[in-house]
């Protein structure tokens, strides 16, 4: 369930983003300092872009540690666990499933019909949409998801990624 970001939000994605934000639908997730650190975004972006990143990590800290775990080789680790493991890779189909179906509900885009993010269902590409969607959508919906963010371990835990003052 999606939350409408106030003015606060869109001054914190921008800082964490370092731009400002587009598409956004919705809060997908909020970091326990209550910041938000997943944006649920429109399936079409207000120039009419079809965009197929439904949940977008805007938490630079949780970017940063996911990005050094993509240099580990964790991708590729993972995408042959998929090749190895029947039972994950139906889990994995599921996840894309998941995402799919939250999006279509969102909004229908025929150009991404049918196209997740993060190679799902069948291979691993992005470790931070993935990360996303397991904090949107919960645990055990991602499990390579979940997997990621329970490497991330407390990352929020030296206090907000980002200040926002606001008038």
């Amino acid at each position: 369930m999606t939350q409408q970001p106030d003015a606060r939000d869109v001054a914190a994605i921008q800082a964490q983003l370092g731009r400002p934000p587009r598409g956004i639908h919705g809060i997908a997730h909020r970091c326990p300092c209550g910041r938000p650190d997943v944006v649920a975004t429109e399936p079409r972006l207000e120039d009419g872009t079809p965009f197929p990143t439904t949940f977008y990590l805007t938490c630079p800290r949780a970017a940063s540690m996911i990005g050094t775990l993509e240099a580990s080789g964790l991708m590729k680790e993972m995408t042959d666990r998929l090749d190895d493991d029947p039972a994950l890779a139906e889990a994995y189909a599921g996840a894309h499933a998941a995402y799919l179906a939250y999006r279509e509900a969102i909004g229908h885009v025929p150009e991404i019909d049918g196209v997740s993010a993060g190679g799902m269902p069948t291979r691993v590409k992005c470790l931070h949409v993935l990360a996303a969607q397991a904090l949107a959508q919960g645990d055990g919906v991602n499990p390579l998801g979940d997997e990621v963010v329970e490497r991330l371990g407390a990352f929020w835990a030296a206090g907000p990624c980002v200040e926002v003052d606001l008038p």
